[in-house]
């Protein structure tokens, strides 16, 4: 009986969040943020960081007048901005990336109101209010490269459990409450999706999770998509990530049933 012996030595290792604060949840690099007061100032300044955005592989950075503006959802987490420009671009710790609105992906930008943002909350709250503890998920891939599905697997292992905060993945779109999107939104998967999409009960929360399924990655605009997942469908709730990590992909659910604290780019 070694794995008995060996679960007794290692204890629980489910995390508690969000109930109780994790270190790897709170500590993690899971953004790239725009320092603040890193306006651009002369013009060696400007050179250096139109280069920055010049170099980034899917145009997420944007310079104008004042700060430079950061696209998380079209972020890859190259690090390459943060490399070439560290007084201006950094990383920014937690796991709490998430948002109700696409416009708050996009940071060094003028932020959403708070009237703005409490409207989103409340419509999304009158629907999903009957959701309670028994949720279900159901995840389409719409063209990925297999890395978020991985991070979409994860969250049934030990360390994450959804299922201990009643949240399921269900093979079947007519017994989901969530639908989970990932990938470039292929041409090829318009009709899967929109059948999917279909067959779901009333009301439908739509996720989508990672850069691909935002705005297509790297290969958004190309043949295959025309700007990723979230261009086919309405959706509610924007996780970044190249790939969303467990942790965001988790608070971006909870954040759409209400059983986050609502801060940061949520």
């Amino acid at each position: 009986m070694p794995w008995a012996l060996r679960g007794l030595r290692n204890g629980v290792l489910t995390t508690r969040w969000p109930r109780r604060p994790d270190p790897y949840a709170d500590e993690f690099r899971g953004a790239v943020a725009v320092r603040s007061g890193s306006a651009v100032n002369g013009a060696s300044e400007a050179e250096r960081v139109a280069g920055v955005a010049a170099d980034c592989p899917t145009g997420a950075i944007t310079v104008r007048d004042g700060p430079p503006r950061l696209d998380r959802g079209r972020c890859i987490l190259c690090g390459r901005c943060v490399a070439a420009a560290p007084d201006t671009f950094g990383w920014a710790a937690g796991s709490d990336t998430a948002a109700l609105g696409r416009g708050a992906l996009t940071v060094g930008a003028v932020p959403d109101t708070e009237d703005t943002l409490a409207e989103l909350r409340a419509a999304l709250h009158r629907r999903v209010r009957r959701l309670r503890r028994s949720v279900h998920i159901r995840h389409v891939d719409t063209g990925s490269d297999g890395s978020d599905e991985w991070e979409i697997q994860a969250l049934l292992n030990p360390v994450y459990d959804i299922n201990r905060l009643g949240i399921f993945i269900t093979a079947s779109p007519r017994h989901a409450d969530i639908l989970l999107l990932t990938g470039v939104g292929a041409v090829g998967m318009t009709a899967p999706l929109q059948r999917t999409r279909a067959a779901m009960p009333d009301p439908v929360v739509v996720i989508a999770a990672g850069a691909d399924a935002i705005s297509g990655g790297l290969l958004g605009g190309g043949y295959i998509s025309r700007g990723g997942a979230a261009d086919h469908l309405d959706v509610d709730v924007w996780v970044p990530g190249s790939p969303a990590t467990p942790f965001a992909l988790l608070h971006g659910i909870l954040l759409a049933l209400g059983r986050v604290p609502t801060t940061g780019a949520a």
